[in-house]
This record gives C-alpha cells, structure tokens and sequence, in this order.
C-alpha cells in the first residue's frame, strides 16, 4: 500500500518506518476488520472513528501554519516545497469532490454519511457544540459523553499539539494518518454496498477516496514533506520517531476499545 520509492531516498526514513512497521502491522492485523459485518456493527464503527476523522484537521492545520504563512499581513515564510506540499494537502481535505458535484471537507463528508448510515451523531455534535461553548477539548470530551476510547485518542493527539514540535506532529500526521489510513481502509471497502447502497453511498466514497488520495498522492506527499522537515537531525527524527509510535499506539488502543464493543 505504500509507494515505497520514497523510502529509499532518505535513509532517516527509511529507518523510521523500519522500526515502526511491527506496529503498522499489528493494526492492520487487527480482528476489528473481521468483526465489522452487519449495518449495526459499522454503524458503531462511524460512532467511534468519527472524532478521529475530527482531529485529523488539527493535525494538518498546525502544519500549514507552521510552514506557511496565514497571518495578516503575509510574508513569505518558510521553505517553498513544504508549503506547497501542505496547501495542496489542505486544498483537497478541506474542500475536496463530494462525489455529487460539489465540495466538503472529509469531515463533513463523514458526518453526511454517517447521516445516510442511520449512526448516531449526537454526541459529535455535541462535543462540536462544546467545543464552540469555549470548553477546551478534555472538557468539551466529558460534557458529551463521548466515550473512553476516542476520548483516550483525541487526548493523545492533543499531548502531541501541546508540544508544538513540528518533526513529531509531522511524524503523527504522516506515518499515524496519511501513510496507514489506505492500508486500513481496504479492510473495510470489501462488500460495503452490495447491500442498501442508498444508506452506505457516501462513506464507500468517502473510503474509496481516502485509498485514492492517500494512497497515490497525499501519503507519498506527507512522506517528502516529513523527510524535509527533519533533514539530518538526529534530534528532530528521534522525536519523529517518539509521536509516530505514540499515534500508533493510540491507534491500537482505539481498535481495541472498538472491537470489545462489537
């Protein structure tokens, strides 16, 4: 699933995702994927994974932030490759096809097929709404009731914002997000609408897409971007290595609590 080109050329790399591969592959050998086989257990599924498709934009958003400039008044900022990888990543995350000619961010395209899915999306909704109340985020997780294993993975991902550390919050987002999520959404594609494709429609899209992307264009995207942003700093790929392992862990821990639910 990986476009292993870009291994090679950064030895750093290269050796980053050799240390970490018994982990990537202890999650996509994970018995959840076996256990998602009825409309009741996906929908649970959607209930869960959706606060992880919420925080994702964190991560990418500390990194355009980071590596381009988007306070007024602009000025150049930073290397012109990096910014170019990060908005193009932006562009089509935040305002990508929704497969019925307009535009959404994949967020809302998995809220809108969560929706379709008959998932509930009350308690997303009202941890959005706390969120806007001005909670901050472990507070806004307990007003609504979101449950312990999406809550144990948003604070996860928030220990690693709190650092502002750009190699490990670059390491999260490309080998915890971009470069695992087409490996793990083939899992769950096969035999997705073949039955009642009015109510499964737009997250086959929204699965289908990410594989596309992911897999073609934004993980092999996230991998330059990574390499580029620690050079040959030792320091900087030790603490690329730390936040990967941390968000692959969180992610396992995610799976577990999901799949002792199904």
């Amino acid at each position: 699933m990986r476009n292993a080109k870009y291994f090679s050329e950064n030895p750093h790399l290269d050796a980053l995702i050799t240390n970490l591969e018994g982990l990537r592959s202890e999650i996509l050998r994970h018995p959840i994927y076996q256990k998602i086989r009825d409309e009741r257990c996906l929908r649970n599924f959607m209930e869960n994974h959706c606060f992880v498709v919420w925080d994702f934009m964190s991560l990418l958003k500390f990194l355009q932030r980071s590596l381009s400039s988007v306070e007024i008044p602009w000025r150049p900022r930073g290397d012109a490759r990096s910014r170019r990888l990060i908005n193009e990543i932006v562009m089509e995350e935040e305002s990508d096809e929704d497969g019925k000619g307009s535009y959404l961010s994949h967020f809302e395209l998995y809220r809108q097929a969560m929706v379709e899915a008959g998932a509930d999306t009350h308690k997303l909704d009202a941890f959005l709404h706390a969120l806007e109340d001005g909670h901050r985020i472990k507070g806004a997780l307990t007003r609504a009731g979101v449950s312990e294993g999406p809550s144990d993975f948003l604070l996860t991902t928030w220990s690693l914002l709190e650092t502002e550390s750009v190699p490990a919050i670059a390491s999260a987002f490309t080998l915890g997000r971009e470069d695992l999520v087409p490996a793990m959404f083939h899992h769950l594609v096969a035999g997705l609408g073949q039955s009642h494709p009015e109510r499964w429609g737009t997250f086959l899209f929204y699965l289908n897409r990410h594989i596309q992307l992911d897999g073609d264009t934004h993980g092999p995207m996230a991998l330059q971007l990574l390499a580029r942003i620690c050079g040959d700093d030792a320091a900087r790929w030790r603490q690329a290595h730390e936040a990967a392992e941390k968000a692959l862990r969180a992610r396992l821990r995610l799976w577990d609590f999901i799949s002792g639910t199904l």
